[in-house]
């Protein structure tokens, strides 16, 4: 009779095989009965014992998602560093591939959307305006792989010269409570859509109770009325060749007008920012459903529009801090899915787990909180396999908020830093671009136009 080895699944436990299915201290999160809820949905648990079961596969692709500069098969090293290795069956790269491919990225799909929310308490700074909760829908980009089927799936950018350039990229839409800088809802997919036709399908997220900031890309007369029509309240930027019509003046200067058969009032406003190089004035024209300009003065909802950038931040975070602005490993349309996916539930549950540390110190502003902080942690712990065991014990901050409380940023000075491109097709090209990359402090003059002054 053959003796089975260690690494053969017939003969390792159940549990043996189930052990490398963690995240860390994030598994406190994103729990084991989560990810079976997930699986049982959407019909891709495992029906038969494998050396990488359904569950497995799952926490593999969220652990590959903090570990963005190596490949799967060093993420999984680094899930079973710390576990008994003579328990942990063998796995090939090739194996990793099919468990990717057979899981597919609908479980993960299921896993964003039980996580996703605005994750703010009534109480949290900066959560709400006049009990409104804040939040901000925008688009950007991600690379992806350079791979023939990617390039005829996606397509490329091109330049002056009609040239394709670049990488093929998909466009990600979300809409992010700026509070907590948390994903409430995302959608996403090749570029050539554009992100006003994923931002549409977030207009389903939207609902009464919430102020919705818009950049000048969603101040289209169809968005703003079916961002209108979901009860949310919104403040838009309007583009500067739109002159609404003035329907009634009002005491602070503002106007009430109707865009898109939306009854809107407009603020008219110039902002001049000062620096030690000098002095810049831009013009703004706002339209937002908040009519009362007793309860809500154009000067507060002038200040509340700078909230927007907080959605640059979360993409900052998530486009730099996880990914450090390299292209995504997938190359198939279902495997971008898959990783973007995971990438979104990871963001999601370290934005989690810093809302919970920063709630348990009432009065502290989630914008203290180091988001790099957080995943560093949570890489620290994903490796030591730490803290992934059921407990009775309900630790509401654990390792990865401990470590963020005990490294509280200042708080927040006001500070400029030109927009520049962030990475031109040549490494060489900063200083012919002449690209000023220095952050400045700066003093910020609001005048609000009260006739009819246009910007």
């Amino acid at each position: 009779m053959p003796v089975q080895s260690a690494t053969d699944p017939a003969s390792a436990s159940h549990e043996d095989i189930l052990a490398p299915g963690h995240l860390g201290d994030l598994t406190r999160i994103v729990s084991r009965d989560m990810v079976d809820a997930a699986l049982a949905e959407t019909g891709a648990h495992s029906t038969r014992m494998r050396k990488l079961p359904a569950r497995v596969t799952v926490y593999l692709l969220l652990a590959a998602a903090l570990f963005e500069t190596i490949g799967h098969l060093a993420v999984w090293r680094k899930l079973t560093c710390a576990l008994d290795p003579a328990r942990i069956p063998r796995i090939s790269a090739a194996a990793l591939w099919q468990a990717r491919t057979r899981l597919g990225p609908a479980p993960l799909r299921a896993l964003f959307d039980l996580l996703r929310g605005p994750v703010s308490a009534i109480r949290t700074p900066g959560a709400r305006f006049h009990g409104l909760l804040v939040c901000a829908l925008d688009g950007t980009y991600l690379d992806t792989a350079d791979s023939p089927h990617l390039r005829s799936c996606l397509g490329k950018g091109s330049n002056q010269h009609t040239c394709a350039v670049g990488y093929p990229q998909i466009c990600l839409s979300a809409l992010v409570a700026c509070g907590t800088r948390a994903v409430i809802d995302a959608a996403f997919g090749p570029r050539t859509a554009g992100e006003t036709a994923y931002g549409r399908h977030l207009c389903a997220s939207l609902r009464p109770g919430m102020i919705v900031l818009l950049d000048r890309g969603f101040s289209s007369n169809t968005f703003l009325a079916g961002a209108a029509d979901t009860g949310a309240d919104f403040l838009a930027r309007l583009n500067g060749v739109r002159r609404p019509p003035v329907l009634h003046r009002l005491g602070d200067g503002s106007f009430l007008s109707r865009i898109g058969g939306v009854r809107v009032r407009v603020i008219e406003c110039a902002i001049t920012i000062t620096t030690s190089q000098g002095r810049r004035t831009g013009a703004y024209r706002l339209a937002t459903t908040l009519l009362d300009h007793r309860a809500h003065s154009a000067a507060d909802l002038v200040g509340l529009y700078h909230e927007r950038w907080e959605i640059e931040s979360a993409y900052f975070a998530i486009k730099k801090t996880i990914l450090g602005r390299r292209v995504l490993r997938s190359r198939t349309p279902a495997g971008i899915a898959q990783e973007v996916y995971a990438l979104l539930v990871a963001y999601q549950a370290l934005r989690i787990a810093i809302a919970d540390a920063v709630g348990t110190a009432p009065g502290t502003d989630p914008d203290r909180a180091g988001f790099s902080v957080a995943l560093e942690a949570a890489r620290d712990q994903a490796i030591r396999a730490a803290n992934t065991t059921e407990d009775t014990t309900i630790d509401l901050i654990g390792t990865i908020g401990a470590r963020v409380l005990n490294n509280l940023l200042p708080p927040r000075r006001l500070r400029i830093s030109p927009r520049a491109v962030k990475r031109p097709l040549s490494r060489y090209a900063y200083k012919s671009l002449n690209i000023d990359r220095r952050s400045y402090k700066a003093t910020v003059k609001i005048d609000l136009l009260t006739g009819a002054t246009s910007p």
